[in-house]
């Protein structure tokens, strides 16, 4: 059995890892690279291997950096089959064509304002590409091995990072490998918690948080302080958040401190409609939820949902105190873009960062203290508030990766440690290397390795 990495080595996106076993290939996790440009521009590379000779796909969750590459694969010549949980694949029915949809959207916005170099601009891959696709997954049950290729068995246990998110476990012959895709928490208010393994002869793990740990509060009071005092200063609290998961979270917080009367009752705005479409496919996966159908309504009942273009642009002209949660978390495209522009410039205003922001993104430059941005050719001022909170991210913070390797019976023969910066990713080597002794190693872009 062969490894290559193919991605999220030296950073939290782009994750792709190629497995090769008796001559056949699969693809564990088929992500985009994000944040920094030279990262981005990889995204336009060919890969190492030709879509065509790949023999199948699994992905571990729908999250964009895990699963958006999979439209390009598809367009440039892979014709096989893409396995997930059933919950991915509703949430990948939603999250891949509104990524090809931004696309579009961003090169057509370059070529009207000639901020390309290209002529024209073109996108990575449409929205028609992304919903092509989709014919080729083919959702699996969680806890029930299959074969995924002759000879080579796989599994899925749920992770807790969102609905759908999966450990995913390789067995070839006497060989076995673990993927753990991204890491949920133990305590999170909305998921039900990763699932303890028992192991494998090879570990592939995150390490997004390796070098922090989550503050140890109640998940409602920085949320419940930073709204209050900004209604309090008639300001617009700004929540740059994933469609899919945070914003689900985000929602259940805000609607649990109304319940409480510990915030006061603002008009709170979901400027997401793929966000809408999400909860309804999280809803539809009770399973993987604390949540009582009950709660799911009035989770739902607590958000005003923003559909178009025009009323979106209407938001940035209304006067707080209100909430908006919309897309994209690490405020690199979607509407959020437009309110960060509208808002940022008011010191009364709040921009919140709920979960991580990855290098090279606005959303890392203004939780790192940037006095501007520059969005649409433009440079905004940061003059409104700005608050990470860390305890609302959906990643297992190092404390909490180190909890879940120690259910495993016996060590791997080797743990490759990857999706994390480089800091993050080494502090999680010498963690695991001193408290559990356990041979790790950090792969380098590109790294092939054999699995004796």
């Amino acid at each position: 059995m062969k490894l290559q990495f193919l991605g999220a080595t030296d950073t939290v996106t782009g994750s792709k890892y190629l497995v090769e076993h008796r001559g056949r290939r699969l693809l564990v996790d088929c992500g985009l690279f994000q944040g920094y440009k030279p990262l981005r521009l990889r995204n336009w590379e060919p890969l190492p291997v030709p879509p065509a000779d790949i023999d199948a796909v699994i992905l571990t969750h729908a999250h964009i950096d895990h699963s958006g590459y999979v439209p390009l694969l598809v367009k440039n010549g892979f014709r096989g089959q893409v396995h997930c949980s059933p919950a991915t694949f509703d949430l990948c029915k939603i999250l891949l064509p509104d990524s090809g949809w931004l696309q579009e959207e961003e090169a057509e916005f370059a070529n009207r304002y000639k901020l390309s170099k290209h002529a024209p601009a073109l996108p990575l891959y449409t929205r028609a590409d992304a919903q092509a696709c989709l014919a080729s997954f083919r959702p699996q049950p969680m806890s029930r091995a299959w074969d995924v290729l002759p000879g080579l068995g796989a599994s899925m246990e749920r992770s807790g990072h969102m609905a759908g998110s999966s450990f995913v476990k390789l067995q070839g012959g006497d060989r076995s490998i673990l993927f753990s895709g991204d890491i949920g928490r133990p305590d999170d208010p909305v998921l039900k918690p990763p699932v303890e393994m028992r192991g494998a002869d090879y570990l592939v793990v995150e390490s997004t948080y390796g070098d922090r740990e989550h503050p140890k509060v109640d998940h409602f009071l920085h949320l419940g302080e930073v709204i209050r005092r900004t209604a309090a200063r008639g300001g617009v609290v700004v929540i740059p958040a994933f469609a899919v998961g945070r914003a689900q979270s985000l929602l259940y917080c805000i609607q649990q401190l109304k319940a409480r009367g510990s915030i006061p009752d603002v008009p709170v705005f979901l400027n997401s409609p793929m966000a809408a479409n999400a909860m309804e496919a999280y809803w539809k996966h009770g399973d993987e939820l604390r949540l009582t159908p009950e709660q799911c309504r009035a989770v739902a009942d607590t958000a005003h949902i923003v559909q178009t273009p025009q009323e979106s642009e209407r938001l940035n002209g209304r006067k707080g105190p209100m909430v908006i949660i919309a897309a994209s978390g690490m405020a690199t495209g979607g509407r959020v873009v437009h309110h960060i522009k509208a808002f940022a410039p008011d010191k009364r205003n709040t921009l919140l960062f709920a979960g991580y922001q990855a290098g090279g993104t606005r959303g890392a430059s203004i939780v790192g203290g940037a006095h501007t941005v520059r969005i649409h050719g433009i440079d905004v001022p940061i003059r409104a508030e700005v608050v990470q909170l860390d305890d609302l991210s959906a990643h297992a913070d190092a404390g909490e990766i180190l909890d879940w390797l120690r259910h495993f019976d016996a060590a791997p023969r080797k743990t490759f440690i990857t999706h994390g910066e480089p800091a993050a990713a080494d502090a999680m080597r010498q963690r695991i290397e001193r408290s559990l002794h356990w041979d790790c190693h950090l792969p380098y872009y590109l790294e092939s390795v054999e699995l004796d």
